[in-house]
């Protein structure tokens, strides 16, 4: 019959466990108040889980013999860390040690012990084999992530001020032929309003800018479920600077909409009237002041194509803004 009698643990043993729990303390201790780098910590501690392990088996044996935790664990942290490679140098290292101490120790019991380290050479290399691909695909996501990045970023730059700055340019050759005509007020009714649109897109440049590297939160993106209703019509013909030109008026007068009437629905539309393309732009938002110009980045492509812009009221309470461009 079985019995039971008190539980008896050899000295050596519990000497290198306790001595592992002090070890185990104080590398928790270093993380906590950041005494050292990461890396030199995973390296440190990588090779004194192996030395553990030796140690582990040196005192111990048997089947109850915790060594191959000790080993896994580093062959584990190991691959998960730093890859394929890393965890084969530990691996070889971990099995190295154990067949050494198995010719010490107990030549006469080779052919018992030997398939202990070869079950850890599997499970170092398995594990290595995984973390390598980890590491692959994190590197891709981040490939990946910054890719869309750049992409957005570009695409930010060349919908938005980049369109700006073509304004400016516009505007600049504008208010040159008005002073070379004479036409004093008009031109500095003209550059007036530019140097408030350029100040204007300064500070949303800035604004973007400290975005990108975190001095502030960016504005959180609307949802598609946010903001004003758009419904949109367009049924015209002409040639692809024309189309552009149209395509991006109707965007740009989306986005002032949302940015500034605050207006529940609106509805923009291009249309074929005979010899021109008219767009207009009509919401049910705060509207415009009485004299108000017309926004200067619709306007600036406007004259561009030589076309014209009105602003005023339209049928119904809110904004409307009304462009024609000639056909080409």
């Amino acid at each position: 019959p079985l019995t039971g009698g008190p539980f008896t643990l050899d000295p050596r043993a519990l000497a290198v466990m306790l001595l592992h729990l002090a070890y185990s303390v104080a590398t928790y201790l270093v993380v906590r108040q950041q005494l050292a780098t990461a890396t030199r910590i995973a390296t440190v501690s990588t090779w004194a889980d192996v030395l553990f392990g030796a140690s582990i088996a040196l005192v111990t044996e048997g089947a109850n013999s915790p060594f191959y935790v000790f080993f896994a664990f580093a062959v584990l942290a190991a691959g998960f860390r730093a890859g394929l490679r890393r965890a084969m140098m530990v691996t070889g290292a971990s099995v190295a040690l154990y067949l050494s101490l198995i010719l010490v120790s107990r030549p006469e019991g080779l052919h018992f012990y030997i398939m202990r380290p070869a079950y850890l050479a599997i499970t170092g290399y398995l594990v290595g084999y995984l973390g390598e691909q980890r590491m692959i695909l994190e590197s891709r996501i981040r490939e990946l992530e910054a890719a869309s990045q750049r992409e957005r970023i570009a695409r930010s730059l060349h919908d938005g001020y980049v369109q700006a700055l073509a304004g400016v340019n516009l505007r600049l050759a504008t208010s040159r032929e008005l002073l070379r005509r004479g036409q004093t007020e008009e031109a500095f009714v003209e550059l007036t309003e530019l140097q408030a649109g350029v100040n204007r897109e300064h500070d949303e440049l800035r604004a973007y800018i400290r975005s990108l590297v975190d001095l502030e939160p960016p504005p959180a993106p609307p949802t598609l479920g946010d903001g004003t209703r758009f419904s949109i019509r367009a049924h015209f013909d002409g040639s692809l600077l024309l189309v552009e030109h149209v395509l991006q008026i109707m965007l740009e007068g989306a986005r002032n909409v949302r940015r500034h009437a605050r207006a529940d629905s609106a509805v923009i539309t291009a249309d074929a009237v005979g010899e021109k393309v008219r767009i207009t732009i009509e919401d049910d938002g705060v509207g415009f002041a009485t004299g108000a110009a017309p926004p200067w980045s619709i306007a600036s492509r406007a004259a561009e194509l030589r076309g014209e812009v009105r602003v005023g009221r339209g049928a119904h309470a809110g904004g409307h803004v009304q462009i024609e461009l000639p056909e080409c």
